[in-house]
């Protein structure tokens, strides 16, 4: 799930050009320097060029200058830096847009009737209890994301307003109806997560670690913390609102720098922060890895090395009030010695923050981007999988069950400890293979989307599984489609981002850029609708779909006429096609 940090590029280290050298040429720096990663069937799953000229260059230079590529920027000369950008970002300022503020002011938020946060549900299945006819759901209006190639941030919607977040850090509140706009937020860098209210508070992320507390009316800032001070660590995954806390997940792409020699690998821990969501005082923080890192070896550049370090908690908290306890997945050890509290899924107290049980179900599991690149000096000898818990936990009757990146999806006891109850292999998992951002349930099956991503082979990976909830036997499984974005740059068949559970209806998107509706019972297809092509939007700002990927559709209504279908689409990273839309369906 590292991989998301790759938004503009992965440059492959080498020595900086030597003082009184010619002019930087900035497509020989990118041929010499960059072309490694960013080519079609790389490991790193860089973006490949098409996806970087998506980009502005004041964009793409800052990410290489403060953002989260500083490290890959660091090996550059300032001239070179400007080169590389001239040559591989688009010259076109993409910021322009028409006016959009609504006519009137927003309307008091009272009910908060809708969908906030990852599920509408504490236990993160993503099921509504709702029946829909998906035919007669019909495009009601588009938004474009300005200087984007991802659209990330699933929408929360409340009494009518939408609220998104973007890669540029903006935070907006939108007419539901029309797409107009509130009021806008900037935050100090991108906002991954859903908004979430809490007594006229917007909460939310960014991947600077910090948490924010907005007015939720006016957009105004009224508190923020920084909850992390490592400079890879991030929040990712939308905090879980529970009993008047806020229970924030921290993550970091500490793997990406350390694909450099001369970066100390590795000091990471993931943790989970309680805060007081009316002032973001802190009330506890939980360390996955318990003990902090200390120096180990020195690696064949004669860098010093340091662990134990990752566990980074990628999505949300699943919320168990019965228990009075949380529940994570954490992702791989970055270096050596590995942890036991890696790919594990993790009971924490939801009062104390203390540790009630785990479940460790890869041992071993270190990885980090050294051991995808030619320069290996950081990658730990007998390196493992890659296989993170990327996705919530679902808490389904009296079972907790997990897809994990291997391939496989478990199925846990939390009234023993996470005693494994069964276990059912989907996918024949990977880096960017198995589940990657989510699976969703109702009472009698588990649907889970399979990633298997191949750079190599487009059509590998793709299709949805209905598994059932007491055994993990395999009731249905239906095949990613013939693809038919075939021959376009980054298309491909995975099926990374989570579903959206209906009582008749699975909604699953694909990185081909379609949004299918499954028949739950059977799995047939009902309902495809294309997100890959332009769209005109209510802001003006020239949007167009790519591949669905790190969110889902929100849905609002009773599955009648008015309801509401939001979904976010482009993916420029993990081997996506970028795009910049968010999409609203309304039900006629």
């Amino acid at each position: 799930m590292r991989v998301l940090a790759i938004f503009v590029f992965a440059l492959a280290f080498a020595a900086p050009v030597a003082a009184g050298a010619p002019p930087a040429d900035g497509a020989a720096l990118f041929a010499t320097r960059c072309a490694a990663c960013h080519r079609a069937g790389s490991e790193t799953r860089a973006p490949l060029p098409a996806v970087l000229k998506q980009l502005s260059r004041e964009a793409m230079l800052k990410a290489l200058t403060t953002g989260s590529m500083k490290e890959q920027g660091s090996q550059l000369s300032d001239e070179e830096q400007t080169a590389v950008v001239a040559f591989a970002a688009s010259s076109v300022d993409a910021s322009a847009a028409t006016s959009n503020a609504c006519p009137a002011p927003m309307p008091k938020l009272s009910k908060l009737a809708g969908w906030q946060g990852w599920s509408p549900s504490p236990g993160n299945t993503r099921y509504l209890p709702v029946t829909l006819d998906p035919n007669r759901l019909k495009l009601a209006w588009a938004f474009g994301h300005a200087d984007s190639s991802v659209a990330i941030g699933q929408p929360s919607v409340a009494d009518g307003v939408v609220f998104i977040g973007g890669q540029k850090g903006n935070v907006r509140a939108l007419d539901s109806r029309t797409g107009c706009e509130y009021w806008q937020f900037s935050a100090d860098a991108s906002v991954r997560t859903s908004v979430l209210l809490h007594r006229g508070l917007a909460l939310f992320g960014d991947v600077k670690a910090n948490v924010y507390g907005i007015d939720a009316q006016t957009g105004k800032p009224v508190w923020k913390v920084k909850l992390d001070p490592h400079p890879y660590a991030r929040v990712t995954g939308t905090p879980a609102l529970h009993d008047g806390r806020l229970y924030v997940p921290i993550s970091s792409i500490e793997e990406v720098p350390a694909g450099n020699p001369k970066y100390p690998c590795c000091t990471f821990r993931g943790s989970v922060v309680a805060l007081d969501p009316s002032d973001g005082r802190q009330l506890w923080q939980h360390f996955l890895i318990p003990e902090a890192p200390q120096p180990t070896t020195k690696n064949s550049a004669g860098t010093q090395l340091y662990g134990p370090a990752g566990a980074a908690i990628w999505l949300t908290p699943t919320i168990d009030p019965a228990r009075k306890l949380l529940y994570v997945g954490t992702g791989n050890s970055y270096t050596d010695p590995p942890s036991p509290h890696s790919d594990a899924i993790v009971a924490i107290d939801l009062a104390t923050g203390a540790r009630k049980w785990q479940q460790q179900l890869t041992p071993n599991d270190r990885w980090n981007m050294a051991c995808v690149s030619p320069l290996k000096a950081n990658c730990p000898p007998e390196a493992g999988g890659d296989y993170d818990f990327g996705a919530s936990p679902l808490l389904v009757g009296k079972l907790l069950i997990a897809g994990q990146k291997s391939g496989i999806v478990h199925a846990l006891d939390p009234d023993q400890a996470g005693k494994i109850v069964w276990q059912t292999r989907v996918g024949k998992g990977g880096a960017l293979g198995g589940v990657e951002f989510g699976i969703g349930a109702d009472a009698r099956a588990v649907y889970v989307p399979v990633s298997d991503f191949d750079g190599r082979n487009p059509t590998a990976g793709g299709g949805l599984y209905a598994l059932q909830t007491g055994t993990g036997e395999k009731l249905w499984h239906t095949p990613a489609p013939e693809l038919p974005c075939k021959g376009t740059p980054a298309c491909n068949a995975a099926q990374m981002a989570p579903p959206t559970i209906l009582q008749n209806i699975v909604f699953s998107g694909s990185m081909d850029g379609h949004l299918r509706a499954y028949d739950s019972k059977t799995g047939a297809i009902v309902w495809d609708f294309d997100t890959l092509r332009p769209f005109e939007t209510v802001n003006g700002v020239p949007a167009k779909g790519g591949a669905l990927n790190s969110t889902g559709p929100v849905i609002v209504g009773t599955g009648g006429p008015g309801t509401m279908l939001f979904i976010q689409s482009g993916y420029g990273a993990l081997g996506g096609m970028p795009g910049n839309a968010l999409l609203a369906f309304r039900v006629e």
